[in-house]
């Protein structure tokens, strides 16, 4: 017999007082909360990854937040990209903590294939002018091997947004613990990105003594025990990058509270038709 799943909206997510609402089975179905989709690198279905195109064809659909990534620059500033080794994203070469926002803004955006796009990189400042002021935005900070550059990134992601009227719909994401720490440091959310399920009631411990106060684990490491596990702990969970709605669907009925995904307008539609079917 097959599992149906009909979908209902959920508050934004808050990542000190996450909400869940378990699922309730009535006969053979599963009441599951549609989780907010956040538009993972801004949208890269539809342009460059955290590029204005991809930004402006998000922003024209359904989204619930916007996802990117940033690297300190040599003078300071904080540049959306998805690897500090410019090479990988850019017409650059070396890293970015080793180069100018004078040379980085003259560069061109690679897309996913790697071929030369008209994009230029954007600054974390005009991404949070253009946006809307109650969209949140998660920034994950960048640094290759490097904690202490983690560190210094999140501290200028923390003191550009900080200064901001609207600077509670910013959370500061990152793999480096350090970050998330400092983060908390200077009063902002943080999530710890986290691609293993190992030990989850000693990572609730940590996050509970550094502040920290949400996860984002990989869609394929989710089960039931880990996702109730880490709520025990207080942690909001999220997810990503998910761009299949069957898989979407998985997540949703597990209980998260957001999805990061390259298409959350196209995503978004088919969890609505999947939502009427059912």
């Amino acid at each position: 017999m097959g599992l149906s799943v009909v979908f209902t909206r959920r508050q934004r997510v808050g990542n000190r007082c996450a909400t869940c609402e378990p699922e309730r089975p009535v006969t053979l179905k599963v009441v599951a909360t549609l989780p907010q989709l956040y538009a993972h690198r801004l949208g890269r279905e539809q342009g460059p990854d955290s590029s204005r195109a991809a930004l402006r064809a998000t922003l024209a659909g359904p989204v619930d937040g916007l996802e990117t990534d940033a690297c300190l620059t040599a003078d300071g500033r904080l540049v959306l990209l998805h690897d500090p080794w410019l090479s990988s994203s850019t017409t650059l070469s070396g890293w970015a903590h080793q180069t100018m926002w004078s040379d980085l803004e003259r560069a061109r955006l690679r897309d996913r294939c790697g071929a030369r796009t008209d994009e230029t990189p954007m600054l974390l400042d005009e991404l949070l002018g253009d946006a809307a002021g109650d969209l949140p935005v998660q920034v994950e900070v960048k640094a290759h091997g490097d904690p202490q550059l983690a560190r210094a990134t999140a501290a200028a992601v923390c003191r550009l947004a900080g200064g901001r009227a609207d600077r509670s719909r910013v959370e500061v994401l990152s793999f480096h613990t350090i970050a998330c720490e400092e983060t908390v440091r200077h009063g902002m959310p943080a999530r710890l990105v986290a691609w293993a399920d190992y030990t989850p009631g000693a990572l609730a411990r940590w996050a509970a003594r550094a502040g920290v106060g949400g996860v984002c684990i990989e869609h394929f490491l989710l089960h039931r025990a880990l996702v109730e596990r880490l709520r025990v702990g207080g942690l909001s969970v999220t997810t990503g990058t998910i761009n299949d709605a069957a898989l979407a669907a998985r997540a949703a009925a597990l209980g998260v509270d957001a999805i990061t995904t390259d298409r959350p307008a196209a995503l978004y539609h088919e969890l609505a038709a999947m939502s009427l079917a059912a």
